[in-house]
């Protein structure tokens, strides 16, 4: 990790490494809007308001209004009353958890395997069995819960297929001093989507009916496929479109890394490998603090600032468009500081690993003594997720610098102490605010 990476400057900025981080980005996007259709369109799927005309439409208006126009939608749409799902509140959260359980499931495993076979087919594979899945959903929630329950966990299985096996393709392609750039812009997806489906997810069930929540994106998700399928390769060297210049670029900047066949993955040397285990629970802590943000975003603000559920929904958005926006700046930030050799590699690391974990949990232990001003609340709520994801250009891509044959796996790993993390941290709020009531 003290090794200093090669100086040698870019030849040019629009180039196929950067397309590969854009299409890598809008599979991420992807990915997120898939896993978070389902929390927006439920609201449709188990509400009994729902007013007969707008096939399975929000309820994101009063219920005085529902009460007082009846008369008229039954009048005006003269339609049959949609399908109403019976599913519990306990019945829900076991749904939106399968998807975890199945990314668990795969992620060790396929990190291995991209390494072995190649990351294309295992994330291209990955992303077109969630956006098949996605487009299905609607169908299987006819069939019963316990179908929907199966397709989740298997979309939570090909997604972990995708997440994991984009470290390879970084280990090949993303020259020492762009590795901060690059998979800064290919995760910011995932902010960027975040944003995108709590802000546009409402309002698609609200004037076409839930299912097509899943249907536009399960759509966008094979658009994305045949881009993938087409532009990508796992490595420079095969790549028939390019530049031969490009290719020698990075050919010598990746040249200090070792090239010798895989074998074996060095499990007791991992185990015993310190690096390693401060990465773990790097990710243990920004999974804790990320998931309780995300899951109880909309409540607390809703809560605290007694908006209604729009707002709510706009507000909640915000957050993750300025996730996306210092995803991408911290890894030219970071990038920057290492190209004018202003600082050294582990420093770097170090510094946005901790400026990713300490500035938000500030902001989040903040937040219950400001409940009292809208404008200092919204933009504690803005910067958490934001400073938070700092952590995307320290230790999140520091598997690159450690052990680059091995990144897939070692994300696997990475990200499996992550969702753990998530699954305790919103199962123990829960807990607390059923026993002890909300603080705010």
């Amino acid at each position: 990790m003290d090794e200093k990476p090669s100086t040698r400057k870019s030849p040019e900025f629009c180039s196929l490494r950067y397309g590969l981080a854009l299409i890598m980005h809008f599979s991420n996007f992807t990915m997120i809007t898939q896993r978070v259709s389902l929390s927006i369109a439920i609201i449709a799927m188990v509400n009994r308001t729902q007013q007969p005309g707008l096939f399975n439409t929000s309820t994101e208006r009063p219920l005085a209004f529902t009460f007082n126009h009846s008369n008229r939608s039954i009048k005006e749409f003269n339609t049959a009353e949609v399908s109403v799902y019976e599913w519990s509140p306990e019945t829900q959260g076991i749904i939106f958890s399968s998807i975890n359980y199945g990314i668990i499931l795969t992620l060790i495993p396929s990190g291995y395997l991209a390494g072995i076979f190649g990351a294309k087919q295992m994330l291209g594979a990955g992303l077109l069995i969630s956006s098949l899945l996605t487009l299905f959903t609607p169908l299987t929630a006819d069939f019963g819960v316990i179908l929907v329950i199966v397709i989740r966990t298997v979309q939570g299985m090909a997604q972990g297929m995708a997440w994991t096996g984009q470290f390879t393709i970084w280990a090949k392609w993303a020259p020492p001093l762009e590795r901060s750039k690059l998979t800064s812009i290919a995760g910011s997806g995932a902010a960027f989507g975040s944003f995108i489906i709590l802000c546009v997810g409402g309002l698609i069930s609200q004037a076409l009916g839930w299912p097509f929540i899943f249907y536009i994106f399960g759509s966008i998700g094979c658009v994305c496929c045949l881009l993938w399928f087409t532009v990508i390769y796992d490595d420079p060297l095969h790549h028939p479109c390019i530049s031969i210049r490009e290719k020698e670029h990075i050919v010598s900047s990746l040249a200090q890394q070792s090239s010798s066949p895989r074998r074996s993955v060095p499990i007791k040397s991992m185990v015993r490998c310190l690096p390693l285990w401060a990465i773990f629970m790097g990710f243990f802590s920004h999974f804790w603090l990320c998931t309780i943000i995300i899951t109880y975003l909309p409540t607390y603000i809703s809560s605290v600032l007694h908006v209604n559920i729009r707002d709510s929904g706009v507000l909640s958005s915000l957050p993750f468009i300025a996730a996306a926006s210092c995803t991408i700046l911290g890894g030219q930030l970071a990038d920057f500081l290492l190209s004018r050799n202003l600082l050294r590699l582990i420093t770097v690391r170090k510094l946005f690993s901790s400026l990713g974990l300490l500035l938000p949990s500030l902001c989040a232990v903040a937040l219950p003594f400001v409940a009292s001003s809208y404008t200092t609340t919204i933009i504690l709520l803005i910067l958490i997720p934001g400073t938070s994801n700092l952590c995307d250009s320290g230790f999140i891509i520091n598997t690159l610098d450690v052990a680059p044959r091995y990144a897939s796996f070692l994300m696997g790993i990475s990200r499996g102490f992550g969702l753990i993390a998530g699954i305790i941290s919103s199962t123990a709020t829960g807990f607390l605010i059923s026993q002890v009531g909300p603080v705010y």
